[in-house]
């Protein structure tokens, strides 16, 4: 079984965190010694960046790290390597998390097939159309047993949401507002609405819900509508101020006890 299904269905009395990193970032080694951290500090999930010269939908956090390491010298070809390198040690499920060229360019089959070989349970690409998704990414995922996941955010359609629902599998990521990524100190009475009106729908997927969550509050508020929360500005601004994976994975710890 694909392990972020193995994930969701042994977990379904709590709620999951998942954590989001850019590889390559803040040196260009640190891809192992970010996942060992996270492992060995209770994190369910991870997401791990593939930095790209125009990273639309981040906030300035991530763009900023994604540009260290860019210069750093990360690409796709090093990353899968150091992903190779450690995934008999990291047990947890960890995605890909990029932009659709950077896969393009690679080629589908062969990013499925390096997916594989480097331990790699699905991947996200936020400007991936969704059409494109399933005629093109999907029959080939589906042959390596690789999970697509989808974002919707407040704006997208139910009549999408539940296409969405149908054809894809793991888990569905709430985007909590149409803006980019970054911390946010609480969520709106609007945002609160839009996570329960997901809810009430009953897909069949678990829901996780990421941007924006970065306190006690905003997570409780995620988890209570969802199976989990994705946490990535707060983290990577951790990162990239100590240089040190353990201390800004307990620093985070601490900071979404407040």
């Amino acid at each position: 079984m694909n392990k972020i299904n193995q994930l969701f269905e042994n977990n379904q009395d709590r709620k999951l965190l998942s954590l989001y990193f850019c590889a390559g970032s803040p040196t260009l080694n640190s891809t192992g010694s970010v996942l060992k951290a996270m492992q060995d500090g209770g994190i369910d999930m991870v997401e791990v960046g593939v930095p790209f010269s125009d990273p639309i939908a981040d906030g300035p956090v991530i763009q900023t790290a994604s540009t260290i390491a860019l210069r750093n010298g990360m690409s796709l070809k090093t990353l899968f390597a150091q992903l190779k390198e450690v995934k008999d040690q990291i047990k947890i499920p960890y995605l890909l998390m990029g932009y659709l060229n950077v896969m393009m360019h690679y080629g589908v089959e062969a990013f499925c097939k390096s997916c594989v070989d480097s331990g790699v349970s699905g991947f996200i690409f936020p400007d991936l159309p969704f059409d494109d998704y399933l005629r093109d990414v999907k029959p080939i995922a589906d042959r390596y047993d690789l999970r697509v996941i989808m974002m919707i955010t407040p704006e997208t359609s139910e009549e999408r949401i539940r296409m969405i629902d149908e054809h894809t599998d793991g888990f569905v990521y709430m985007v909590s507002s149409a803006g980019v990524t970054g911390a946010q100190k609480d969520f709106n009475e609007q945002k609160l609405e839009y996570f329960k009106r997901i809810d009430d729908m009953k897909l069949k997927n678990p829901r996780m819900i990421g941007f924006g969550i970065s306190n006690k509050q905003t997570l409780e508020n995620a988890q209570k509508y969802a199976s989990g929360a994705i946490i990535g500005s707060k983290f990577v601004g951790l990162l990239n101020k100590t240089g040190n994976p353990v201390e800004s994975v307990a620093q985070l710890k601490e900071a979404l006890q407040q």
